[in-house]
């Protein structure tokens, strides 16, 4: 398993919290807080094109 540095979880109103992570190659990864073991990986730009739409409303449902 590579080297994954965690940000703090980032949770929304009454929905899972997840954490975003990023290793020393550049990857970012994504996975539910507290399970850190099963995580989604891409580029990091991609995740935080994700995240972004997250935030905007455009993708909730995700959550």
């Amino acid at each position: 398993m590579p080297e994954i540095t965690w940000d703090e979880p980032f949770c929304g109103e009454g929905s899972s919290c997840f954490r975003l992570g990023t290793d020393a190659d550049g990857n970012g990864y994504i996975a539910i807080a507290g399970q850190e073991d099963r995580f989604l990986t891409d580029s990091i730009d991609a995740l935080r094109t994700l995240i972004t739409d997250i935030k905007t409303g455009k993708a909730d449902h995700l959550l």
